[in-house]
């Protein structure tokens, strides 16, 4: 299952309903219409989503109405929103606007992590990979650089932002998947 993820800043609008979409910067996301993902937001999984559309278009194309679905008032709330997340917003860069239906809210949220690792932490699988696996260089690279920060979040910002998270994160589910491979870690829930 693919995963889209939030600030917890914006917990209580997806699950109201109040925010029906999201605008992404830069490359475009690998979701498609009719995707099921799970929505994250402050370090939990909060529910499931279905992508209903994705529209591209520059930044300087952004209307009212992708303001209003993405939970703003205003399309200067959503621009002064988006700078607050991305290093450059100009009205040239490419801008994606990510349309998706909530249809289950999780009652008591797992932690992202638990969920996306089958109750396995981020840490526990950087340090027994590194331990145990014959790791591509560049995944060992990322997941030393994530040990040695403490945190996706600090490790992705010496990447050069927090847009980069994924890429750590696509790191740390191969390694998990190499990992339950060997047999040294199984699910835990």
């Amino acid at each position: 299952m693919k995963h889209l993820e939030f600030d917890g800043r914006y917990a209580r609008a997806i699950l109201s309903g109040r925010k029906r979409a999201t605008v992404r910067l830069g490359r475009r996301p690998n979701l498609e219409e009719g995707d099921e993902v799970v929505i994250h937001s402050g370090g939990y999984a909060i529910g499931r989503a279905v992508i209903e559309g994705i529209e591209s278009k520059p930044v300087g194309e952004l209307t009212e109405e992708d303001a209003f679905l993405d939970g703003f008032s205003s399309r200067k709330e959503l621009l002064n929103a988006l700078k607050t997340h991305y290093k450059e917003v100009l009205p040239d860069s490419p801008a994606h606007v990510i349309r998706f239906r909530l249809v289950e809210k999780f009652e008591r949220p797992p932690t992202s992590s638990d969920y996306a690792y089958e109750g396995n932490t981020p840490l526990e699988i950087a340090e027994k990979a590194l331990k145990y696996l014959d790791l591509p260089e560049e995944d060992r690279r990322l997941l030393e650089l994530f040990l040695r920060s403490g945190s996706l979040r600090r490790a992705a910002r010496k990447l050069g932002g927090m847009n980069k998270r994924y890429i750590i994160r696509e790191a740390l589910r191969r390694a998990y998947e190499g990992l339950k491979r060997k047999g040294v870690l199984k699910p835990k829930i």
